[in-house]
């Protein structure tokens, strides 16, 4: 991710922000019990993981797809959880942003 200008890291730090927040409250209300550190941990790989998988592949379907499961593994691997739970946390993740998202034209980020 280039920063081209100060609003594109304002943007960045929204919607890690927000991405934080969400991961943090989604694991804790599923009985993740984990501090704000591994919240902010699983959206900078979030963003990370997505990143890479546009970069290498562009934006489509596919690094969607590819994105999203190297995400999941992510999910999994930190929060010690199983394949199902940390597609339950995803989904529950990508619904609540997307209604944070079409609210604050800011809310970007790896969710």
């Amino acid at each position: 991710m280039a920063f081209e200008n100060p609003d594109t890291i304002i943007r960045f730090l929204a919607g890690l922000l927000i991405s934080t927040v969400v991961i943090y409250l989604v694991t804790f209300i599923l009985g993740q019990r984990r501090s704000i550190k591994l919240a902010i941990f699983a959206s900078i790989i979030g963003t990370i993981v997505y990143e890479i998988a546009y970069y290498i592949l562009g934006h489509g379907f596919i690094s969607t797809v590819l994105g999203g499961i190297a995400w999941l593994l992510a999910l999994k691997t930190i929060y010690r959880m199983g394949w199902l739970k940390s597609l339950i946390v995803a989904v529950i993740i990508w619904i609540i942003t997307y209604i944070i998202e079409s609210f604050l034209p800011t809310a970007t980020g790896p969710l």
